[in-house]
C-alpha cells in the first residue's frame, strides 16, 4: 500500500487517477480548488483517504495542507502535480493578463509551491517519487496556446534540474500524459476531443505506469502509453 499525493483530485485526469490507486488499495491523499467537488470525493472515498480544498497557487494554503497531511499520514511515497489551466485560445499578445498570470501562478508556481512544502519529508524518509505532469505542449508547441507551452516548458526543465538535486533513493520525472478527452482539451479543440480517451480509459493505463516509475528514470522525460 502507497500514500500517494495528488493535486487537482477533484476532476479530469486527477479524478481518474484517484479512482484507479483507490482501487488498488493505495491511500489518496489529494486536494482541489472547489470545496464542493472536495467534499464529493471525501463522501465518495472515506477514510483513511484524505481531500483538502487548496489552491495551489497560494504558498501558505500549501504550507497548511502539507503540514497537516505529513503530520496525519507521512511523508507520500508518489507526488503527483496534476493540477493545472488553461488560458483561452489566443495569440499570445490577446491573452488577457490575468489568464496568462494565472496559467504560470498554478501550472509553475503551484508546482513549485507543494515541492517546497512536501520534498523535504520525502528525502528524509529517502525513498519516493515525484511525478509532474508536462504535456505534448511541453515538448512542442502550437499556435494560440503559447503561455500554456511556455508552463509545461518550465515543468520539464524544472523537474530535470530537480532530479539532479535529490537524494539517492528520490526520484523527479515530467511526465506527458498523451492527449484526452478532459474539460480542458474542449475548451482548445472543442469536439475534436471527442476522438480522444476519456480520462476513465486513460487512467486504466496511466496509474499502473506511474506506479511503475522509480529511481532509473530520475530525470527522464516519460509519456503514458497510449490508451488502447
Amino acid at each position: 500500500m502507497y500514500r500517494i499525493v495528488i493535486t487537482g483530485a477533484t476532476r479530469g485526469l486527477g479524478r481518474a487517477l484517484a479512482e484507479r490507486f483507490r482501487e488498488a488499495g493505495h491511500v489518496v491523499l489529494g486536494c482541489g480548488r472547489r470545496a464542493d467537488l472536495v467534499e464529493a470525493l471525501r463522501q465518495a472515498f472515506g477514510p483513511p483517504h484524505d481531500f483538502q480544498v487548496v489552491d495551489v497557487a497560494n504558498d501558505q494554503a500549501v504550507a497548511r495542507w502539507a503540514k497537516q497531511t505529513l503530520a496525519d499520514h507521512g511523508p507520500p511515497d508518489w507526488l503527483i502535480n496534476n493540477a493545472a489551466v488553461i488560458h483561452a485560445n489566443a495569440p499570445l499578445w490577446q491573452i488577457p493578463v490575468e489568464e496568462f498570470d494565472r496559467v504560470i501562478d498554478v501550472n509553475v508556481k503551484g508546482v513549485v509551491n507543494v515541492l517546497r512544502h512536501f520534498v523535504p519529508a520525502m528525502a528524509n524518509q529517502e525513498r519516493g517519487v515525484i511525478v509532474n505532469l508536462s504535456s505534448g505542449w511541453g515538448r512542442s508547441v502550437d499556435a494560440e496556446v503559447s503561455g500554456y507551452c511556455a508552463s509545461k516548458w518550465a515543468i520539464e526543465g524544472l523537474t530535470k534540474a530537480l532530479a539532479m538535486e535529490l537524494p539517492p533513493g528520490l526520484a523527479a520525472v515530467p511526465l506527458n500524459p498523451g492527449i484526452i478527452d478532459t474539460d480542458m482539451l474542449r475548451q482548445c479543440f472543442h469536439d475534436q476531443a471527442g476522438q480522444y480517451p476519456t480520462a476513465e480509459t486513460w487512467s486504466r493505463a496511466a496509474a499502473p505506469y506511474i506506479l511503475r516509475l522509480g529511481p532509473k528514470d530520475n530525470g527522464q522525460s516519460r509519456s503514458v502509453p497510449r490508451a488502447a
